[in-house]
C-alpha cells in the first residue's frame, strides 16, 4: 500500500511556505531537508498514526 500526502509547510527558520510529499506507507520517520529559500537544515518529524500523517518541523539546532 502506497500513501504519498502532499502539504503545505513553512520553514522554521525563514518562514517560507512550500509544499512536500510525504511517503506515509513507511511509517513514523524522521529526516532532514534543506530549506529551498535559505538552505539551512529542516527537521520533518513524520508521525502515522491510524493511518493519519501528523509532521512537525523544527530548526536542526532544537532539542
Amino acid at each position: 500500500m502506497q500513501c504519498l500526502e502532499e502539504r503545505r509547510v513553512e520553514c522554521p527558520y525563514c518562514g517560507a511556505g512550500f509544499t512536500c510529499l510525504l511517503d506515509c506507507s513507511a511509517g513514523s520517520q524522521q529526516y532532514i531537508e534543506d530549506c529551498q529559500v535559505c538552505c539551512q537544515p529542516i527537521v520533518f518529524d513524520l508521525f502515522i498514526t491510524d493511518g493519519e500523517a501528523e509532521i512537525q518541523l523544527r530548526r536542526e539546532d532544537e532539542a
